[in-house]
This record gives structure tokens, C-alpha cells and sequence, in this order.
């Protein structure tokens, strides 16, 4: 029913079920993952006025497991990317897995899917930095764009001192692009 990508490993389709209506995809090494992507295959829909509450767990110190809401899938929404990077210093929320005595190990994450009806969705809150950037992509490629200009044009600064006269050159000092 789920899938679950990390960019630069296989497709996980194959969740373990922990409960009739709980999934958990294990993702080794999750201190270098940046984003996870969490999908339904499109096999087997939600029933009617359900969706499924998508979490990211991370071992604390202590070795306790921390859960966290990143957001959910439903039969309109198959699909969602979720930031997980910053999250494993931040706090755990109220999860549906919580008394489930799921193996936790030091470099082991899991993804948990809970399904749960469409209302209790709506009024849920994920953490606020699993979201990823709601930035259109030509305003972000026009950001992206300018930095990499600036750091083109700033690699060929010189000071005032080594300049040498030349009246067919015209210099631009970079404080007036930084102004710009």
C-alpha cells in the first residue's frame, strides 16, 4: 500500500506492519538523509474518509525513540517529500505508536504511517521544518542564480592598491552589488 525513497537508495515497498493500521519503513543510516519521500503504490486505496498520519523516529541519546509528525497521505495527496535533516535535535509530539515496543538501534530511523480517519488529519500539526520549501522554482532558481553571480564576480576582487590603470576597463566595486 506504501513506499518509501530516499535519493541514492532502492524504493522500500514493503513496509512492516505493527498494527492493523500502522506501518513502519526502517531507514538505516539516517543521519545522512536529507529528505525522504513517502508515497501510496496506488494498489490498495485508503478506505472512504481515510488517510494515513506520516512520522519520522530518531533514537535520542538516551536511546529513547523521539516521534515526529511530518505530515500525511491521503487518496488526493498519494505523495508528499518530507525534510527530515533538521529534525533530529528537536522535539518529540503525541504519536499513535507510542506504547508499541518497536526495536530502536543507534543509526536506525523509522517512518511510521498511522491510518486514521480524514478529520483527525485536518487537526493534526506537523513540525514546522519537515516541510519542504514552498518557494516556486523560478524564484528559486533566480536566488540561486544571483548568489552564483556574486560569487563569480567576487572571485575576481582586487584592492584598490592592485589595480592597475587601464581606461578601456570600467570596475564595478561589489558593495553596489550587494546593494543591488
Amino acid at each position: 500500500m506504501f513506499g518509501c525513497l530516499v535519493a541514492g537508495r532502492l524504493v522500500q515497498a514493503a513496509p512492516q506492519q505493527v498494527a492493523e493500521d500502522k506501518f513502519v519503513f526502517d531507514l538505516p543510516d539516517y543521519e545522512n538523509i536529507n529528505h525522504v519521500v513517502v508515497f501510496m503504490l496506488g494498489t490498495i486505496p485508503f478506505p472512504e474518509g481515510m488517510g494515513g498520519s506520516v512520522y519520522f523516529c530518531y533514537p535520542d541519546q538516551t536511546g529513547m525513540a523521539v516521534w515526529q509528525l511530518l505530515g500525511f497521505v491521503t487518496n488526493e495527496k498519494p505523495s508528499a517529500i518530507f525534510k527530515i535533516s533538521g529534525l533530529k535535535s528537536g522535539k518529540g509530539s503525541q504519536h499513535p505508536f507510542g506504547a508499541m515496543n518497536l526495536p530502536q538501534t543507534p543509526t536506525v530511523a523509522q517512518i511510521g504511517i498511522s491510518v486514521e480517519l480524514l478529520e483527525n488529519l485536518a487537526q493534526q500539526t506537523p513540525v514546522a521544518s519537515a516541510a519542504v520549501s514552498s518557494v516556486d522554482s523560478f524564484t528559486e532558481f533566480t536566488q540561486k542564480m544571483l548568489d552564483n553571480f556574486y560569487n563569480f564576480a567576487s572571485s575576481f576582487a582586487v584592492t584598490q592598491a592592485q589595480m592597475t590603470p587601464n581606461p578601456s576597463e570600467a570596475f564595478i566595486p561589489a558593495n553596489v552589488v550587494l546593494k543591488w
